[in-house]
């Protein structure tokens, strides 16, 4: 059995998958939570997706130098192995494999069958239904299967599902802005201030108080949405001429997204009233259109999530196989092997899936049956931003490493992606307070179990562990 992965991607895919993933659901997910965090205030809204848009530009630039730089297999991991060594590589790639990556894959699940729903009924009252659960399951088994039985055809939905999430996002943005202008509602929309009006805006804490604090939160909401170009750089094992054509997929895709977020956001604006957002959100802006359109827009936005949530489950069920063909992890020399037919390796995706069961269950039970209590917190944003913070010993190594570079990559680019990293923990801290620190204790069980198998020579930790308890019997 060949156990070598296969280069099969062009510079296409990997644009489409920088793309395809980033560009799904965050944006009509997070429009109105920023909406809500701002109170309304659509300059510090388009702000929030500008400031985010950017920290995600910088970063995305200098990891695509790094690109040119180290290839193996795991993006990150490789970045984090070449620049801190294999031991912080190991637990970086554990974190993706375990928390971001079935974290981030079981929101997409939910958030596709959402949206499934409000194409079906015409709003979003199903959001915590039994039938919006059973919907996000079957999203997740069936791209579980896609990508684990059929990679080609996994590849091609990317490309397809890329070129069909940009419609309504062009459509919205485009003539929605065109209409704003026409009717004077997107003016309306930038003069609208909730406090003058002598009414608090929907959703938000009657005390809010719109400030840097507000921009932070709103900061915090987007990093949801701008979150996945670095999975692509997971996949770098598998695309052509990777050190030349990842780095052009990230930069071209970083460009297309925050256009495309910016110009979608102040579209929604535009189209419907203010208050009305906060309460409805986007689907209410499409109804400008009539119920017709409407439908067909809605249905636009459930491929453009499905397409997010299948780059997700491709990148995820390659996490466990990037730690064992470093001979680390669980079970490595199982986890790596490959199947002959379709090379993919199929016990790293069964495990993978199981995660995102875990991680599925962790995030219907918190959010909306009231389970885990105060441990509760929002899997859709905190384990992206605590990726973020690991970044920095790998750009700092990186800066003091790679000496032959322009002093441009060298130094200028990773100190804006450090600068990018403190306004995320920054905003992290003032959006989400004691949840920071309840989902960090989360995050240590994980990271202490992932101790338990990192392995120093032959034996795991654990397995070192087990035969000094024997031998002192």
């Amino acid at each position: 059995m060949e156990n070598k992965i296969q280069r099969k991607y062009g510079l296409a895919m990997a644009i489409c998958m920088v793309v395809g993933i980033v560009i799904g659901s965050g944006i009509f997910f997070k429009a109105q939570t920023v909406l809500r965090a701002t109170a309304g205030d659509a300059l510090m809204g388009v702000l929030a997706w500008i400031i985010g848009g950017a920290i995600m530009v910088v970063l995305s630039v200098t990891f695509g130098v790094m690109a040119t730089k180290y290839e193996k297999c795991g993006g990150a991991v490789d970045y984090a192995e070449a620049t801190c060594g294999t031991t912080y590589a190991y637990f970086i790639g554990w974190f993706m494999s375990t928390i971001y990556y079935p974290a981030m894959t079981s929101v997409l699940a939910w958030v596709s069958a959402r949206y499934t729903l409000v194409a079906i009924v015409g709003d979003d009252s199903k959001i915590a239904s039994a039938e919006c659960m059973v919907i996000a399951a079957c999203y997740l088994i069936v791209f579980y299967f896609i990508n684990a039985v059929a990679p080609k055809l996994a590849g091609r939905v990317q490309v397809s599902t890329t070129v069909i999430k940009l419609i309504p996002i062009l459509f919205i943005a485009i003539v929605g802005t065109v209409i704003g202008l026409i009717n004077g509602n997107l003016v309306e929309s930038f003069r609208y201030v909730s406090e003058a009006e002598g009414t608090i805006y929907p959703g938000t804490n009657p005390a809010i108080e719109v400030g840097m604090g507000s921009l932070f939160t709103a900061v915090c909401c987007t990093v949801f949405a701008y979150e996945g170009w670095i999975i692509a750089t997971s996949l770098n094992a598998e695309i052509k001429d990777s050190k030349k054509n990842l780095p052009i997929a990230l930069g071209i895709g970083a460009a297309v997204i925050i256009v495309a977020y910016v110009l979608y956001y102040v579209g929604v604006l535009a189209l419907a009233d203010m208050s009305m957002l906060g309460i409805k959100g986007t689907p209410e802006a499409f109804k400008f259109f009539g119920p017709v359109i409407a439908s067909v827009i809605n249905i636009l936005i459930v491929v453009s999530c499905l397409g997010t949530l299948n780059g997700l489950m491709l990148a995820c069920t390659r996490g466990f196989y990037a730690l064992s063909v470093r001979g680390e992890g669980v079970a490595p020399e199982t986890m790596s092997q490959l199947d002959a037919k379709t090379n993919i390796p199929n016990n790293s995706s069964s495990v993978a899936l199981f995660m995102c069961v875990i991680w599925f269950a962790y995030f219907v039970g918190g959010q909306f049956f009231g389970w885990f209590g105060q441990y509760a917190f929002d899997s859709s944003e905190l384990p992206i931003i605590t990726l973020y913070p690991l970044y920095v010993p790998i750009l700092i190594n990186f800066m003091i490493k790679e000496k032959d570079l322009h002093p441009v990559k060298r130094f200028v680019f990773p100190i804006l992606s450090c600068l990018g990293v403190i306004v995320i923990v920054v905003a992290s801290i003032v959006s989400h307070k004691m949840g920071n620190l309840y989902y960090l204790a989360v995050f240590a069980v994980f990271m202490l179990v992932g101790l338990m198998f990192y392995r120093k020579g032959d034996k795991t930790v654990f397995g070192i562990l087990l035969s000094k308890i024997k031998k002192q019997r």
